[in-house]
């Protein structure tokens, strides 16, 4: 299928240098189809080669091709390499707003909740980080919240959730602002987790990659809650180990939508 270019921006590129700040890069392909596809609001989407990307979406995202044409400029592959960290290999990049604050608080904090929130006690890994959003939102959970200094917005962090922050809620707060609901954390110490159901209104918290669950995190748990694990194994990656707790919640009573 071939379609016309759209009109671009007056100029596209000095439309990305003033959002670029405070937008949320988008790299990749994939990463925009997914913003798109979950209602996020993109002003600009560059690309090196429209015909490969509209290739793409006519082989993958067949739900949001019109919506891609209609976004995507093309513009030189030495203009797109400059303005991302990184070429992808499908030289795509996009910038969209980020979802308000206030609003991603309101999700996190309304009951009845009927999806867990994923918790990410002082997270240490910018691509872990992003691995374990692209979980939750494929479980249909209810948000991702991070303690600590990680931003969960950080572009490493976008483009290992695949743009799949537009799908669920992600932000970061401190232990004592998390919310309601109780707290299963994940420790080698606590009961077997194929002997517990976990409520969908669960929040389902991890230890840092390094050290683990927090003092503060440990003392606002509910319940410990423990991985089967061959001896002698010292530990899961946290993204396998949030995939494993997702999956057990929803073969004992979740499931994703």
């Amino acid at each position: 299928m071939t379609d016309p270019a759209p009109e671009p921006p007056a100029d596209p590129v000095s439309t990305w240098h003033r959002l670029a700040g405070a937008a949320v890069l988008l790299d990749g392909f994939h990463a925009l189809k997914h913003a798109v596809r979950f209602g996020a609001e993109v002003p600009v989407a560059l690309t090196a080669d429209r015909a490969g990307a509209l290739a793409l979406a006519d082989e993958l995202a067949g739900d949001v091709r019109e919506a891609l044409a209609e976004l995507l400029t093309e513009v030189p592959h030495g203009t797109y390499a400059a303005l991302v960290p990184r070429p992808h290999p499908t030289a795509v990049a996009a910038l969209a707003v980020r979802p308000s604050r206030a609003g991603n608080l309101e999700k996190l904090a309304h009951t009845p909740r009927t999806t867990p929130v994923v918790v990410l006690d002082n997270p240490r890994n910018l691509g872990n980080a992003g691995a374990v959003i692209r979980l939750a939102a494929g479980f249909g959970a209810t948000g991702v919240v991070t303690t600590g200094t990680l931003d969960p917005w950080h572009p490493t962090v976008v483009r290992g959730g695949a743009g799949l922050h537009f799908a669920t809620a992600v932000e970061r707060l401190p232990v004592a602002e998390l919310p309601s609901g109780p707290v299963f954390a994940l420790d080698p110490e606590g009961e077997d987790i194929r002997s517990l159901k976990l409520p969908d209104d669960a929040l389902l918290a991890f230890g840092s990659e390094r050290s683990g669950l927090s003092a503060e995190l440990r003392a606002r748990a509910d319940h410990l809650v423990a991985l089967p694990m061959r001896p002698q194994v010292s530990s899961y990656n946290l993204a396998t180990s949030v995939a494993m707790t997702l999956y057990h919640w929803s073969v004992t009573g979740g499931a994703p939508s």
